[in-house]
């Protein structure tokens, strides 16, 4: 290493490690590892069903085996499009074990969009939910897709459970025809009886495990490579900074498909022996049962699980003197949000506060957290063991002074491989500098003070975040400047006290389109076949002309400041 990097947050981390030994070998070995040690542990719950680590490994084995009779080899990638499932856990693990690459996309995506992901994995299979049957089924021809498997969540169930799904639930989807072009979840386990041996593949842990979905820092959908060793890595800086033990439970609501649900909820956990209690599907009312019914010790989700939290009538004498850790992250957390949380926390018998962490996808997730024992309001903490942040004048490698915003920049080994398919954008957003590391460019303002805490200003890239989600403006304007209405369009996020943020589209319409509301309503239907559900449009308001700037570009910033007078 050249130069020596600047690390004034070591003597706040406390009794944090400063380095880790990290496990070498992959994120099914190191679950497997906990599964020898602690057989009959519970891994996780899902729906009033607890399973096993012995049992968990036992189904991934027979996952892998399927996947290898239906022609999986090396390095093919794999389709998961399921929420917070023991499926998507299995497969998640079996792809893995088998030596594959699983690409995990969300089961709400827009057809176009699940196509692209498809596409530009070159995935061979994909596993989803027979509710979202429909949207492959109608893209499949145009991918290189062999098999989809399909997953249902009464496969999961407990018998009485299950029968109250199938009256509630279970009655609205749609049935798939008896001969669809599918395997049945069921069927496809079965088949692992067909594989009897090498259906183990050695991988490394540097070699490519995962890929997941981001912006980027241009906004434009790329895929982020990640490997085994990112994975691992960061399940060890999480646990190292928290006060967790062997069968500590976290609630894992947060999205599978998603860093933070997959890195921190789920193999954070599953590789040191914890307890996940998977959530497959969000509602304030289940999440306020389920931590108070496993006396969950972790929570982790974005500000507007813990908004939600905060408006469920049914917490009222709620005990929470289980908690240990509760985090926030995906987006930034209010100040007043926080105190809010805080205060209910202490009403509720816990002695917690909760602590807001900050990463990026391009370092599986995060890469900072507030420490335990220190709080500074405003701030999104301090790096994790062995990561390094610094703020640099915005795409350069000069460092700014303590107390000086430019572009936070972060180095570690959570770092990604790259972009999928894109060496331009890796080459631009992973850079060496004279220091010998590695370091990210994340688009996003901040300033670090001088006992090292960062201090997040913002995106230097548009970005909204609805729910927790990124929304990415520019292919919502592509999406809707494609449609034969309209002229041009300039996508914002509007305030909004629930999502933080919901998305509003303005739109100029060509010169001899009525501005009428079947106008509006055929935009929209045309929307939604293109548009993920959480990156929809809330509403559509015509304009006669949309502000531009002395550029001549539209100028989003008007519309957002006319939007909050």
């Amino acid at each position: 290493m050249g130069m020596i990097v600047k690390t004034p947050w070591l003597s706040s981390m406390g009794d944090v490690p400063r380095k880790l030994e990290y496990f070498d070998g992959t994120m099914f070995e190191m679950v497997e590892k906990m599964a020898d040690k602690y057989p009959n542990l519970t891994a996780f719950d899902f729906m009033g069903r607890a399973t096993s680590y012995k049992k968990m490994v036992e189904e991934v084995e027979r996952c892998a085996k399927a996947l290898k009779t239906i022609g999986i080899r090396e390095n093919d990638r794999v389709t998961i499009a399921l929420p917070n499932c023991p499926q998507a856990i299995y497969m998640f693990y079996a792809v893995n074990l088998v030596g594959a690459v699983a690409n995990m996309i969300h089961p709400l995506s827009a057809e176009k969009e699940i196509e692209f992901y498809l596409n530009e994995s070159e995935s061979v299979t994909a596993i989803t939910l027979d509710k979202f049957y429909g949207k492959f089924e109608a893209i499949r021809h145009n991918t290189k897709l062999t098999n989809i498997i399909i997953a249902s969540v009464k496969d999961e169930l407990s018998k009485p459970i299950k029968a109250g799904y199938m009256l509630t639930e279970g009655r609205k989807i749609k049935r798939i025809p008896q001969d669809a072009p599918i395997i049945r979840w069921k069927d496809f386990m079965h088949l692992s009886k067909c594989c009897f041996y090498n259906y183990r593949v050695k991988k490394k842990s540097n070699d490519t495990a995962v890929i997941l979905y981001s912006g980027g820092t241009t906004g434009i959908t790329k895929g982020i490579l990640l490997s085994n060793r990112n994975f691992n890595a960061l399940a060890s800086q999480v646990i190292s900074a928290n006060p967790f033990k062997v069968g500590d439970s976290m609630l894992a609501a947060m999205p599978l498909f998603h860093g933070f649900g997959l890195g921190v909820c789920i193999h954070a956990m599953l590789s040191h022996g914890g307890r996940c209690v998977l959530v497959p599907r969000f509602t304030p009312k289940s999440y306020a049962k389920l931590i108070t019914k496993y006396k969950c010790n972790f929570i982790a989700g974005v500000p507007t699980l813990y908004e939600a939290i905060l408006r469920v009538p049914h917490f009222d004498r709620a005990n929470l003197s289980s908690l240990k850790g509760v985090f926030s992250g995906g987006d930034s957390l209010s100040t007043d949000l926080a105190g809010r949380f805080n205060d209910f926390l202490k009403n509720h018998k816990s002695n917690v506060k909760i602590r807001e962490g900050y990463g990026t996808t391009e370092t599986v997730n995060a890469c900072c957290l507030m420490p335990q024992h220190i709080f500074k309001a405003g701030s999104i903490g301090i790096p994790l063991p062995d990561m390094y942040i610094k703020i640099v004048k915005p795409d350069t490698d000069i460092e700014l002074p303590y107390g000086e915003e430019g572009e936070i920049l972060i180095a570690g080994p959570t770092v990604m491989q790259g972009y999928l398919n894109n060496a331009e954008e890796t080459a631009k957003a992973m850079r060496i500098h004279a220091d010998g590391l590695t370091w990210v460019y994340t688009g996003d303002l901040g300033v670090m003070d001088n006992e090292g805490f960062i201090y997040f200003h913002g995106r230097a890239k548009r970005m909204i975040i609805s729910s927790g989600y990124n929304v990415y403006p520019l292919q919502i304007e592509n999406i809707l400047n494609a449609h034969k209405f309209v002229d041009s369009s300039c996508v914002i996020g509007v305030p909004d006290e629930y999502k933080m943020h919901r998305v509003k589209a303005f739109v100029r319409l060509k010169a001899d389109v009525p501005k009428t509301e079947q106008t509006k309503e055929e935009i929209m239907a045309y929307c939604r076949k293109n548009i993920a559900k959480y990156a929809m449009p809330c509403e559509i308001e015509f304009l006669e002309e949309l502000p531009k700037t002395l550029v001549g570009k539209v100028d989003y910033k008007k519309l957002e400041q006319m939007e909050t007078v």
